[in-house]
């Protein structure tokens, strides 16, 4: 059971706060898993408003965080092919590689072009039939079914010079990598709210239940935050361990049991 003080109506962000520090009797940290989440608590000096003996850890949630070197190294080789052009996002370009990034080949003037979505880049495959072109698909369950959607668009329309370098990621798999660590000693998740729009609560119910590590699903304003802090703290000086979710808005418990 979630504690009364969480609810999300509380009054200021003072009064989470206060509740934290209250309950927070020992060192604690815990792990925003997700890339939006660290941006927030950066620009709202989370951190500096928090009991010292609470830390936040960041996690894994940044697409091109967690694009290794052998990926970028695969998209490069590829442009030793003078038939193919590369379509990427903007922020993929300057993520490196063991011998260089898509930006230095892109000024050595190899085809690399920047789009915005996977949509556009299936349209660069219709505007140059005589290239083939690979987007790089970046991104977690949130950005895959826009791929997989093209992937259907351009086989409707018989787009022959399209195809995917995927390299899309899944956050469990990672995730229970980060809990079976034992230098990390993680005492809570705070679970990302986009990609539990897709995933659901499922995915991640086994790390309360095989790890016995709290979990709270966040939204990304900087109060949703602290009730994410705030549960996870109260589950911890509870000794208790279980998935809540804290953005409602978009993320409901499930109505019905789910699949073990």
């Amino acid at each position: 059971m979630q504690a009364k003080i969480l609810k999300p109506n509380m009054k200021s962000s003072r009064t989470i706060i206060e509740a934290i520090s209250q309950r927070a009797s020992e060192p604690l940290t815990f792990m925003e898993v997700c890339g939006t989440h660290t941006v927030s608590i950066f620009r709202s000096g989370i951190r500096s408003l928090l009991p010292p003996n609470i830390s936040l850890l960041s996690g894994p949630g940044c697409p091109v965080c967690v694009t290794d070197q052998g990926e970028i190294d695969c998209a490069i080789d590829l442009l030793d092919t003078p038939s193919i052009m590369i379509a990427t996002y903007g922020d993929m370009l300057r993520v490196p590689g063991t011998h260089g990034s898509l930006a230095g080949k892109k000024s050595e003037g190899r085809e690399v072009q920047v789009v915005t979505s996977a949509a556009q880049a299936l349209n660069l495959a219709k505007e140059h039939p005589k290239k083939e072109v690979v987007f790089l698909a970046v991104g977690f369950e949130t950005t895959a079914p826009a791929t997989a959607a093209t992937i259907l668009e351009a086989a409707k329309e018989r787009v022959r010079n399209f195809s995917i370098l995927c390299f899309h990621k899944k956050p469990p798999p990672v995730l229970k990598q980060l809990v079976q660590d034992p230098v990390l000693q993680i005492d809570g998740f705070i679970l990302p709210g986009h990609v539990s729009v897709i995933l659901g609560h499922s995915g991640y119910r086994f790390i309360s239940k095989e790890y016995g590590i709290p979990c709270a699903i966040a939204g990304f304003e900087p109060m949703d935050i602290l009730l994410a802090i705030a549960d996870l703290t109260f589950q911890r000086t509870s000794c208790t361990a279980a998935l809540h979710s804290l953005y409602p808005r978009a993320v409901r418990e499930p109505q019905s049991p789910e699949p073990p």
